[in-house]
């Protein structure tokens, strides 16, 4: 009688597992590799080196994994569900487990042991993945293994959002380019990776007891390891690693195959490699060009946009250099007077920005010899600061400015600009020759240079080749304008059903094209963009974007031949217009010694905690970065007027007995979400009747984490998630009673069509009691409250009171009556406050931006220190609730039912109407009502002559983006003033 050998393969995302396992269940044989899409072969392959020694053994094979189905059923081979293979492995070799954690390629799970199983699985998006880990490797120009090693040497964790690798690179992007230490960064990226598993797997489930972890990049990078133990404050006993955890499902598969037939080894061979995939229909598109004479004359016509010609070995005169510090790549341009170009770089700055503009400085200076006198040099891009201190720039400019240039000097009727690059996409209007309105990608890469390049290497072709592959398909695939995640799916199944890679290089670029006209412009024509179009940025030096971006529009657009380049460009025309005798840019001479070092700290001196980078120079000179204030500089911070501050301060103080005596005890209010609308009434109201009113902690990153494992949805918006920790606090603070009411209205001001709360803010109460077992401990008051009902209200609290606390009703009526008071009071000194911030502005000749959010957008852990940056650059801050009052109601073309959002559409309306304001809009991440309201206050103010300006926030505080829009809102408004555009003409 044979031997019983069982054999499991797993076919995941990205890698092909292959374990053979003996009748004692040990394992005889182990392989791990990577399939790069050919899946079906990468596993024939592996069988094949150990054809010898099962040839004529009968076995029994059966697949599993995130793409076996395809395979298994294509070659008539068993199949078991991942899970199961998981749960059977793990029962088998490490009884008495509680709970899994598997990182793959692109999915993660978690699955909870004890009782039935439960698997909690990512969905639509991988971040926090392998595949996100080796996206941010390949942005750090480091190996898997080096970003391993590096992070354990780390210092300090920076908070990095995973759920997107867009997020990451945004967050990532300004560490790298101010000096953050590699080490940190690589450490931050892995507890990235674990935050996103933790709040996005759990959904409310604890994790405790023993817990394995199992896939390839738990199994391979020991920072990761150390990362998830940490922070599970897990021991040797609890944490659980197994030798072959990359391959556990693989092992499970086996295990499971007992329940299916034999068959010889060769004929489950065979049957696996005769297996063709299901071939389906494909929807395909137009060609991009017909024929070689098409796309010649596109080339000659585009060609033509390019600057003088110079021959540098023999010019001789002045020069002004331009640096872009971008996001992932740096660029520089030396330019003559007329605009020709003397030099030219271009590459990725491999997280080092500062040692790529030393060693190109250093061959410019070679280059220019005694011949060429550099007048001045500009620098632009998220870099700016850093480099501009570093060697000494004349100028730093905001990026839209540096484009702007740029495109004018090849269209000087530019009326739109789009510039994609590798991650990010900015479109700008222009109006009266200034930039006007600014739309960038805010969630998504999909429609960017880093998108197409992480496919062409999935695929095994550099980036310029893949491009060139799609010129000539005859059949492009309509792969949609859908997630990196979604679209791995798409383009797998594009190939099982026979889709050329000529056809998917095609199909990538026209989604590009698709995702930045309808996501990021949500153009509904080519009307919408303009008439003079110039494109730019790397990813337009892609001919197959180009053509699909010219095929989808129906119209020609300007593609100057250093569209990669036009940042630097613009900065270098910056330069020149300076009109310097001298420039201050570091000579040759001091190029020689120049050093440089970066460390991180943490700055204290008030509640921000801002993440510093301290980076030092030769001869002593220091650059500071990552502050929101001047104070870590050594100076006094600059007090402007500021609402948001005004409020908050204010609300802080309500806490305490008041006017009462505490006798009834102590009752908890959580800080956040309609208590920041409410909190001057529940005050009042709980004072009047003796209690002693504590408010949970100011909000913090700390805080977050305290309830992050209680959070069932990941998707729900930050301030939401951090409900979860003020709840906690106050049951650890031992309060008698948690008060938080559902609320399904708020007060009625007459300026909407009804006035709703959103559904978040109206019963995150209950949701709370269903998810915080803490909340168990206490007694959690969430009863549903009208306070717009005046009458109803009362009869109700009267009746409250009297049941939880035998207060009698007289009192309670006079509890309510000063509450309403108390909540009017705070209204009108409200408004009386932000009137008199205005006169302060308009006296001491300060612009104001109105910034338009809910109320709880003044938490400084929400806002992340917006309002900060924005009065340090001389402007005076109000807030919606503040103007509102001061229009009438007035019908919307959408449905105006939020009261938060009908403030802000007459506050928008108001502003439409003063010279010196303008909107900037708080919109959180996740937020659905705003999915309406943005579309909708960029319409109101862009018919009222005004700019729109939106920030997006989450729980990550990198201001870098931020920080560029103010300055571009800035710079349109003092073009405006230069050139008054024909509204604000006619308004005047």
């Amino acid at each position: 009688m044979s031997l019983r050998i069982g054999i499991g393969i797993d076919i995941g995302s990205t890698t092909v597992k292959v374990v053979v396992l003996d009748e004692q269940n040990q394992l005889l044989f182990r392989s791990y590799e990577r399939h790069y899409s050919k899946a079906r072969e990468r596993a024939c392959e592996t069988l094949h080196t150990i054809q010898d020694q099962l040839t004529g053994k009968d076995v029994r094979l059966v697949i599993t994994g995130s793409a076996g189905l395809g395979v298994a059923k294509a070659a008539g081979i068993d199949f078991v569900q991942e899970v199961y293979a998981t749960a059977a492995a793990v029962n088998t070799y490490i009884p008495g487990t509680d709970a899994v954690i598997e990182l793959g390629g692109e999915d993660a799970k978690i699955i909870f042991f004890g009782g039935a199983l439960e698997e909690r699985m990512n969905g639509s998006c991988a971040g926090g993945t392998g595949a996100f880990i080796d996206q941010m490797a390949t942005l750090m120009n480091v190996s898997i293994d080096e970003l391993d090693r590096l992070s354990l040497k780390h210092e300090k964790i920076y908070p990095i959002a995973s759920r997107c690798g867009v997020f990451a690179k945004s967050d990532i992007q300004p560490i790298l380019n101010q000096g953050g230490r590699k080490e940190d960064v690589a450490a931050s990226i892995f507890q990235a990776v674990v935050d996103q598993t933790v709040a996005g797997l759990t959904q409310g489930r604890e994790l405790k007891g023993k817990i394995v972890f199992l896939g390839g990049p738990l199994h391979f990078l020991y920072g990761l390891r150390e990362r998830f133990v940490e922070t599970l404050h897990l021991d040797g006993e609890h944490a659980v690693f197994p030798e072959d955890g990359d391959c556990f499902a693989a092992m499970g598969a086996a295990l499971c195959s007992s329940d299916y037939p034999e068959r010889p080894f060769d004929e489950a061979l065979t049957l696996l490699e005769e297996s063709v995939d299901n071939v389906g229909l494909v929807d395909t598109m137009p060609p991009l060009f017909t024929s070689q004479a098409e796309y010649d004359a596109f080339l000659a016509r585009h060609n033509a946009n390019h600057p003088p010609e110079v021959d540098a070995a023999a010019y001789s005169g002045d020069a002004w250099l331009g640096i872009d510090a971008g996001s992932t790549t740096t660029k520089m341009a030396l330019i003559s007077p007329d605009g020709g170009l003397l030099y030219t770089y271009y590459h990725s700055n491999q997280g080092n920005p500062v040692a790529i503009v030393l060693e190109q400085l250093r061959a410019i200076y070679r280059l220019c010899g005694t011949r060429i006198r550099i007048k001045g040099a500009a620098v632009t891009g998220y870099g700016e600061d850093l480099i501009k201190n570093a060697f000494g720039c004349d100028l730093g400019l905001v990026e839209t400015v540096a484009h702007y240039n740029a495109a004018a000097h090849f269209n000087p009727d530019v009326d739109f600009i789009i510039d994609i690059g590798g991650q990010d996409m900015k479109c700008f209007k222009i109006r009266n020759r200034a930039v006007d309105s600014i739309m960038l990608n805010e969630a998504c890469s999909s429609g960017c240079g880093s998108f197409i390049e992480t496919f062409a290497k999935a695929l095994g072709y550099d980036i310029a080749d893949f491009a060139k592959l799609g010129l000539f398909a005859p059949h492009p695939v309509n792969l949609g304008s859908r997630c990196t995640v979604f679209m791995n799916s798409s383009v797998k199944q594009a190939q099982k059903d026979g889709a050329s890679v000529e056809d998917i290089s095609a199909g990538l670029s026209i989604s590009i094209v698709k995702n930045a006209v309808y996501k990021v412009i949500r153009a509904a024509s080519a009307d919408d963009l303009g008439r003079h179009i110039v494109v730019q940025g790397g990813t337009f030096l892609n001919d197959a974007v180009l053509r699909a971006f010219e095929q989808e529009l129906g119209r020609n657009v300007t593609r100057p031949t250093i569209a990669g380049l036009m940042g630097a460009f613009g900065a270098a025309l910056a330069a020149r217009d300076l009109h310097l005798e001298r420039s201050a840019l570091l000579s040759e001479q001091a190029l020689a010694s120049f050093t440089h070092t970066a460390r991180p700290v943490t700055c204290n001196l008030c509640t921000n905690h801002c993440s510093l980078t301290v980076n030092s120079f030769d001869g002593g000179r220091r650059f500071i970065s990552g502050n929101r204030c001047s104070r870590p500089l050594g100076q006094e911070r600059v007090e402007q007027p500021d609402l948001m501050h005004y409020k908050y301060k204010k609300l802080r103080a309500m806490e305490g007995t008041g006017t009462g005596d505490g006798s009834r005890g102590r009752i908890g209010i959580p800080f956040g979400l309609n208590m920041y609308e409410n909190l001057p009434f529940w005050y009042e109201f709980f004072t009047r009747l003796n209690f002693n009113v504590v408010l949970s902690p100011e909000s913090s990153r700390k805080l977050y984490l305290k309830g992050q494992h209680t959070i069932p949805s990941d998707t729900v918006c930050y301030p939401a998630k951090l409900l979860h920790g003020h709840v906690e606090a106050l049951v650890e603070a031992g309060v008698d009673a948690i008060w938080y009411p559902c609320m399904s209205y708020n007060n009625d001001e007459g300026i909407g069509d009804n006035h709703f709360n959103c559904p978040v803010v109206a019963y995150y109460p209950e949701l709370l009691a269903a998810n915080v077992p803490a909340l168990k401990e206490t007694r959690f008051l969430d009863p549903y409250v009208g306070l717009w009902r005046h009458k109803d209200f009362k009869k109700r609290a009267v009746r409250m009171m009297q049941e939880e606390f035998g207060i009698p009703r007289q009192e309670t009526e006079r509890a309510v009556a000063a509450a309403y008071s108390a909540y009017d009071a705070y209204v009108q000194d409200v408004r009386q406050t932000g009137m008199a911030y205005i006169e302060y502005a308009r006296a001491h000749e300060k612009n104001i931006v109105v910034l338009c959010g809910r109320p709880y957008h003044i938490d400084p852990e929400i806002n992340h220190g917006i309002n900060d940056l924005i009065t340090s650059f001389g402007f005076v801050v109000v807030t919606e609730d503040a103007l509102s009052y001061l229009e009438d109601y007035a019908p919307r073309k959408v449905l105006n039912q939020w009261t938060f959002q009908s403030r802000m559409y007459n506050a928008a309306r108001y502003v439409c109407t003063q010279p010196d304001m303008q909107v900037v809009q708080l919109v959180s991440f996740g937020c659905g009502t705003d999915a309406i309201t943005t579309d909708e206050m960029r319409s109101i103010l862009e018919e009222g002559g005004k700019l729109y300006t939106q920030l997006k926030i989450d729980d990550i505080n990198n201001l870098g983006a931020v920080k560029i829009r103010i300055r571009s809102l800035m710079a349109a408004m003092d073009a405006r003033k230069v050139r008054p555009s024909a509204q604000d003409g006619a308004a005047s």
